[in-house]
């Protein structure tokens, strides 16, 4: 029986394309065919594949987001942006962390290649807060940020509105608290997501995909729970169903 699947909840959906190889990335595209998710290709492929993969990707029609976490000094993280619009992708990612300068670098390498190629679209870009595998004792004693994550994610959240960015990566934990403090236009896009009864593997602050979309999530990150699963296509379905159930 053929599943009928939801676009609008499906272009939310990125699947994370956590690959040693490009051949591997292609065979779960395979098995995930039809489904018009977001691909998010991280720095194993992309080290390894480079950008033709990401232009495969374009050409097959899925949207891109390409997570490299950027985060240097000011005119390196707008050279690199400039490059990564050059690409075409759909969405990059910086990290807050880097401070306003670096992020409001990140937004002039993206004009100046709209502007040298005006047929490029503008992609999204967004800022690192946390990553959902800090917990706050790792986040105050070894990170040395001190109060609790969701104060640091929110400060972060502010800062990169201020600097002109589209939204943050955050956990579904912060959501609600992060649109409340940017405005609902603000997106957030967030990994930690497990399906009801799953493992947190060494995710440290998740919510179901059904709880994320109810809480206010723009788009979740979903890697093992549909590429280690034995039928990734079912667990990609089950998800989105999962998240229909949150929507209501």
């Amino acid at each position: 029986m053929t599943s009928i699947i939801n676009e609008q909840l499906a272009r939310r959906l990125m699947v994370a394309l956590d690959y040693p190889d490009d051949v591997s990335a292609r065979e779960m595209i395979r098995k995930l065919e039809g489904i018009p998710c977001y691909m998010k290709v991280g720095m194993q492929l992309f080290y390894q594949a480079g950008p033709k993969f990401v232009e495969e990707l374009k050409s097959l029609g899925y949207s891109v987001f390409l997570d490299l976490k950027m985060h240097d000094i000011p005119n390196t993280v707008k050279s690199g942006a400039n490059s990564i619009t050059k690409l075409g992708v759909d969405m990059f990612n910086v990290h807050a962390a880097g401070g306003s300068a670096m992020m409001s670098a990140a937004m002039q390498g993206v004009e100046e290649a709209l502007v040298a190629d005006p047929s490029l679209n503008r992609p999204w870009v967004i800022a690192v807060t946390q990553l959902t595998s800090t917990n706050q004792l790792t986040m105050n004693e070894e990170i040395g940020i001190p109060g609790s994550v969701e104060d640091a994610v929110i400060r972060y959240a502010k800062l990169t509105a201020a600097a002109g960015l589209d939204g943050v990566v955050a956990s579904p934990l912060e959501a609600e608290g992060i649109k409340a403090a940017c405005g609902a236009d603000f997106l957030t896009v967030t990994p930690g997501i497990r399906p009801a009864g799953s493992a947190a593997d060494d995710q440290s602050r998740t919510k179901t995909p059904g709880q994320a979309i109810n809480g206010g999530c723009d788009y979740i990150v979903v890697g093992r729970p549909i590429t280690a699963a034995a039928d990734p296509r079912a667990a990609a379905l089950q998800i989105l169903a999962e998240m229909g159930n949150g929507q209501a």
